[in-house]
Formats: C-alpha cells, structure tokens, sequence
C-alpha cells in the first residue's frame, strides 16, 4: 500500500533540499525511507544567521494535501519508493525519483515497445509507424511514445484505433500538452491507457525535458523503434539510451541508409535493421524466449 506521507517526504526533499534530485533519490532508496532522511535533506549543514527552524510535520502535510489535489484532477503519483513503480524504469540509473500520470498502471507496460521518430516525417514514415504500432497492438504489446508530432502521433493513434493500450511519455507537466494540437488525442489515451511525466504538473515544455523524457521511455521499455529520424534528432538520443539500458534497438533501413549515428549503430550488438512488422514481431519472440513471462506472442 502506498504511504502518501512518504510521498510527500520525498516530494518535500526534492523541492527544498537544494540537492541534485539524482543525489536527493540515493539518499532516500539506501535509506528505503523519505521520512527518515527529510529532515537531514532540507536542514543545512551550516545554517545562516537568518535561519528558522522547519516545522516538518506541518511541511509534509502541506504537501501531501498538494499531492491530493492534484489527484482531485486526476493526476495520480508514483515514486521510486512504491510497489508500483515501473519495474523496467526501476533498473536504469536515470530513473526518474517520481512519475505522475493520467490514465492507469498495468504490469502489461514491462513488455511495451517504444516507436519513436521524426517530427516532420514522410507519408512513407507515418505508414510504416502506423503498420509497426497496429501489429504490436495485435500481439497485445503495450504501444509508449512520446506524444510529439509525427511518428509519435502516428504510432499512438493506430493503437487507440486497434482499441489497445498506449502510454505517452511527455516531455511537459500533465497541466500542459505540447504540441497543443495532440491535446484530444493526449486525452484519449489517458482514459485508455496513461500518460507519464517526470515533471511537476505545472512544468512547461523546455529544451532539456525531452532528452530526460527519452531515457524515462526507454527506461519503461524492453526495445524501441525508429521508424525515420535525422542527423540530430531525439530518436538518436533514445536509441543510443536503449543500448545503454540494454534493450534491444530496431532501425528502419531508411534511417541506416540516411544517417551517420544508425549506420554505425546498425553494426552494434542488439541492434536490428529491421524488415517488416512480421520482422519485429520474430525478433521480439526471439529476444524474449528465455524470459516468456516478457512477451506472450
């Protein structure tokens, strides 16, 4: 069961501590507590003169009637101390310290594949996205991207259309969306499915949050897609994160044959150029075979 005031602990650290939220987390999983290490978070090590003391208690409970109100709007929270964290983001050093979500937590999400691609992509790209996505969803594979124009958008509406599931992962908090234009399609997948954010739900989008939001999406998942991406794009960034994370990379050959990154990686232990929808689908039942309780295809 989750303790709400440990959440709120947590919380309270990572907003008032002044620490790395990356140094704020260790402390509080070696400790398995926020509880126990809030007050040596957020209490200076040499205080200034000006200094008054903290009255935690009312501090976390200011915050955890924060976390209730945004539950009141239908934002729900999870971190890195709850049972219900996702499992394949728990093992990755990216880790978020907390995700909040629209939309539902499913065990099914530790065997998503992510799609991922170019904004501006071609007709050709967005075809063979939606063909990706739609054979995924008939093996009842939990469709993630990041809710971005093109490929993202394409991947995620063949899967609402296959009436499965998909997760956004986005690179804003769930107050905003961006790009403004995939705010109804946001919406529909959220009452189907989720839509992750590592940000506080005011946040805006920024340069630095999608490069973050792509290590979350591979993090979340056991292989990612590109379908068609350039010289510099963000799927370059996540492929190269998936290998980190050691999943699997699938390149269209498109993006082998147009960009210097996909060529070098193509030649890369668990990378795959990939052939057709029926390719992946193999690949993946290959990948998975000793670890069935992965991918049922």
């Amino acid at each position: 069961m989750t303790d709400t005031r440990e959440q709120a602990a947590l919380l309270l650290a990572l907003r008032e501590s002044g620490r790395s939220w990356a140094d704020v987390t260790r402390t509080v999983e070696e400790a398995g507590s926020a509880l126990s290490t809030v007050d040596s978070l957020v209490t200076p090590t040499q205080p200034a003169l000006d200094h008054v003391d903290r009255d935690l208690d009312e501090q976390i409970d200011a915050m955890d009637r924060e976390i209730k109100s945004w539950r009141d709007e239908g934002i729900q929270l999870v971190t890195v101390l709850d049972d219900t964290y996702p499992a394949q983001l728990m093992m990755v050093h990216q880790r978020p310290p907390f995700l909040t979500f629209r939309g539902f937590l499913d065990p099914a999400d530790e065997r998503a594949v992510a799609v991922v691609g170019s904004r501006g992509a071609s007709a050709r790209g967005l075809a063979r996205a939606r063909d990706i996505a739609t054979a995924l969803a008939g093996k009842g594979i939990t469709v993630m991207s990041g809710l971005a124009e093109g490929i993202d958008t394409a991947a995620h509406r063949a899967a609402v259309d296959a009436g499965t599931r998909t997760v956004a992962v986005v690179g804003t908090g769930l107050r905003h969306c961006y790009p403004a234009a995939n705010r109804e399609l946001q919406d529909e997948i959220a009452r189907t499915g989720a839509v992750f954010s590592q940000f506080w739900p005011d946040a805006r989008p920024a340069r630095q949050s999608f490069p973050m939001r792509n290590a979350v999406m591979s993090g979340c998942t056991v292989a990612t897609v590109v379908v068609e991406a350039g010289e510099h794009s963000g799927s370059r960034i996540q492929a190269r994160l998936a290998l980190e994370h050691g999943r699997h990379v699938f390149l269209l050959p498109e993006v082998v044959s147009g960009t210097t990154w996909a060529k070098e990686m193509a030649d890369r232990p668990n990378t795959t150029v990939l052939e057709s929808s029926d390719h992946l689908i193999a690949v993946l039942g290959e990948l998975t075979s000793d670890h069935p309780e992965l991918i049922q295809l």
